[in-house]
């Protein structure tokens, strides 16, 4: 069977990515890629395409670039496009989000849960739609402590931040269309850089953690923030692209929720001391109280020098273990797992190493 693409957010790192992922693993059988693209992000979007078409299995012949906008009716999208697509589009990704844990309420709502529920509507005027692909994140559990089943969302839980309670919001919109589309959810923990190259578009999540060792490494002794008993899920991006790649395509990830999440985490604490030692051979000797941290990165001047967001400490205090057996089952015969962390780290530091002073690979720390 030929397949036909329709990818949100690109040229984001993720669906980039995804992309390249796509083709290697499906390049015999994809007949057309439609990107949506923010009328903004054209060029920047035409020149990715490229750099991704002279690298890959498919020409610039079977993509198509159309600019529009998942926060207006019909995506925004010129007359006549959808006339020319709603016969041949075969898998939706809907990847187009704001990531920030800083973001503001308005924004996260505006472009997470209202351009959700227009890319929702729009679904219904595909004729030949055989599956649609929604990247959640597992945090859509929020405040939740326990143990997290891919099973589960509408459990009364509140949120750490308004990132987190849009895309909670946005996931009920898409169990409401699971009934009619048949439907993947993509739930992965926090995405780091390649396991094997390092390889990242930005710097935040764990690597907000080399950016405060970075920042601390002339100290005398080096801080754990909190006792660090709650668990880090930390997921390569190339597990996160391969397992989605093969369960948007597979017959058995149809209707199934999944957490792309690491089956063995590690806590905090252990984190913070393989990051310690990986990045300066040094291991953490004291210990500071998780409120006196968040309190500190609450001002503006000391959250920019140490190059991390007060919202990320939020992460270390939740108690949060996220089952991931259907996942894990489910991508049995494929041979995709998740690797050890400890075993991504080396080319993790060495690229944040390589690029640290790149302005362009840090978030804005407002």
């Amino acid at each position: 069977m030929n397949y036909s693409f329709f990818i949100t957010g690109f040229p984001g790192f993720l669906a980039s990515s995804l992309i390249k992922q796509l083709m290697e693993d499906h390049h015999r059988s994809i007949e057309h890629i439609y990107l949506l693209v923010l009328p903004t992000e054209e060029v920047v979007a035409k020149d990715t395409l490229q750099t991704i078409v002279n690298n890959g299995k498919l020409s610039i012949e079977q993509f198509t670039i159309t600019t529009g906008d998942i926060t207006k009716d019909d995506l925004g999208l010129a007359s006549g496009v959808m006339d020319t697509i709603k016969g041949k589009v075969t898998h939706v990704f809907h990847l187009a989000a704001i990531y920030d844990l800083a973001v503001p309420k308005d924004i996260a709502y505006k472009v997470n849960v209202n351009g959700t529920e227009n890319l929702n509507k729009w679904l219904e005027n595909l004729q030949n739609l055989k599956r649609y692909i929604y990247y959640s994140t597992a945090y859509v559990s929020g405040k939740r402590e326990g143990k997290i089943y891919e099973s589960e969302l509408k459990k009364g839980q509140e949120f750490r931040n308004h990132y987190e309670h849009t895309k909670y919001l946005a996931e009920l919109l898409v169990q409401d269309v699971m009934k009619d589309i048949p439907t993947t959810i993509i739930r992965p923990g926090v995405v780091k850089g390649h396991s094997q190259t390092g390889e990242t578009i930005k710097f935040d999540g764990l690597y907000f953690m080399l950016n405060v060792l970075d920042a601390l490494r002339f100290l005398p002794i080096l801080p754990y923030f909190g006792k660090g008993t709650a668990e880090g899920n930390f997921v390569p991006s190339d597990y996160v692209l391969k397992a989605t790649s093969y369960l948007a395509i597979a017959p058995v990830g149809e209707g199934k929720t999944y957490h792309l999440t690491d089956p063995k985490p590690y806590k905090m604490w252990e984190l913070q001391k393989l990051l310690s030692e990986s990045y300066l051979n040094r291991t953490p000797k004291v210990r500071i109280p998780l409120t006196v941290a968040k309190g500190a990165l609450r001002i503006k001047p000391i959250r920019r020098w140490l190059g991390a967001e007060a919202e990320a400490m939020d992460y270390f205090m939740i108690h949060s273990s996220y089952d991931c057996s259907q996942a894990v089952e489910d991508l049995r015969e494929s041979g995709i797992s998740c690797p050890d962390l400890k075993d991504t780290l080396e080319p993790m530091v060495s690229f944040y190493r390589k690029y640290k002073d790149d302005r362009s690979k840090h978030i804005e720390i407002r």
